[in-house]
C-alpha cells in the first residue's frame, strides 16, 4: 500500500508520497502523472488530499442506513453532487451555519478516480481507481427534510472533510468503517454491506457522466448517523486508510 497526501510547506502546497515520517514531494497530483522531485520534507500541514473537479455521492447505499432514515432500499443508485467547495482537510473545523438545528455526521469510503472513465463495465471498473480516502458527508438534516433535496443540506462550506491521505492497493469490498464523536462510537459498518459495490457504482455513474482523474465518489454511509454540535470532535475511520478528526464550531457570520 502506498499513501499520498497534499501538504502545505512554508505557504506552498505540494502533493507528496508518505514514507515513514517523511514526505517525498511530487511535481503534481499522482493520478495526473506527478513525479517525485527528489526533495523530502519532515513535516507539513495536511490538506485535503484531493482537489476534485466533481464530487459524486450516493444516497441510501447501506440497507441499515436506509432503514434508520425510513426509506426503502433503492432499486438503482441514487446519486447527487456535493460541491468541491465543501471540502476541508484533517483538523480543520466543521462549521455549523446559522439557521440549522440538526447537523449529522456520515462516515463514507471515498474513491479517487485515476483515469478518464466513460461507460465502464463493472468487471473492469476498479482499473479506473487510483485509491481510497475517508470522507465525512456532513448533512443539515433539518434542511434536507425541509427541501426534500440534498443541495443545501449537504453543500455548505466545510461539510465535506476528506483525508488524511489517499491509500492505494486496497480491496474495497471488505473494509470496516466507523465514526466516533468525543470518543464515543456512533457508527460501525463494513463495505461488504453496500447495496451497490464500488465497481458497480463506477460502472453506473460512468454510463451517465465521464469521470476524470481526481474526481471523488462518496459511496454511502452505514447506520448510526447522529447529530454534532459546536465543541464536538468527530473522528471517522476506514480500515486500511486510517483516521481523520475534525472539531466542530459554530460559524461566525460577523
Amino acid at each position: 500500500m502506498t499513501r499520498y497526501v497534499r501538504i502545505e510547506v512554508n505557504g506552498v502546497e505540494y502533493y507528496a508520497r508518505v514514507e515513514g515520517h517523511g514526505f517525498h514531494l511530487l511535481t503534481g497530483a499522482p493520478w495526473a502523472g506527478g513525479r517525485e522531485v527528489g526533495a523530502v520534507v519532515g513535516n507539513g500541514r495536511l490538506l485535503a488530499p484531493v482537489v476534485p473537479g466533481k464530487v459524486i455521492a450516493v444516497a441510501s447505499n447501506y440497507r441499515d442506513h436506509a432503514a434508520e432514515m425510513g426509506k426503502p432500499v433503492p432499486k438503482a443508485p441514487r446519486i447527487f453532487f456535493k460541491p468541491p467547495s465543501a471540502i476541508i482537510g484533517p483538523g480543520m473545523p466543521i462549521e455549523i451555519p446559522p439557521g440549522t438545528t440538526h447537523v449529522d455526521h456520515e462516515v463514507e469510503l471515498g474513491v479517487v478516480i485515476a483515469a478518464r472513465c466513460r461507460r465502464a463495465y463493472a468487471e473492469d471498473a476498479l482499473e479506473y481507481v487510483f485509491g481510497y480516502t475517508i470522507c465525512n458527508d456532513v448533512t443539515a438534516r433539518d434542511f434536507q427534510k425541509e427541501d426534500g433535496l440534498f443541495a443545501r443540506a449537504k453543500g455548505f462550506d466545510t461539510f465535506l472533510p476528506v483525508g488524511p491521505h489517499v491509500a492505494t492497493g486496497l480491496n474495497p469490498t471488505h473494509l470496516a468503517l466507523g465514526c466516533d464523536v468525543n470518543r464515543k462510537v456512533r457508527q460501525q459498518g463494513n463495505t461488504e454491506d453496500m447495496v451497490t459495490s464500488v465497481a458497480e457504482l463506477i460502472a453506473y455513474i460512468s454510463q451517465i457522466m465521464t469521470l476524470e482523474p481526481g474526481d471523488l465518489i462518496l459511496t454511502g454511509t452505514p447506520a448510526g448517523v447522529g447529530p454534532i454540535i459546536a465543541g464536538d470532535r468527530v473522528t471517522v475511520t476506514v480500515e486500511g486508510v486510517g483516521a481523520m478528526t475534525n472539531p466542530v464550531v459554530d460559524r461566525s457570520d460577523r
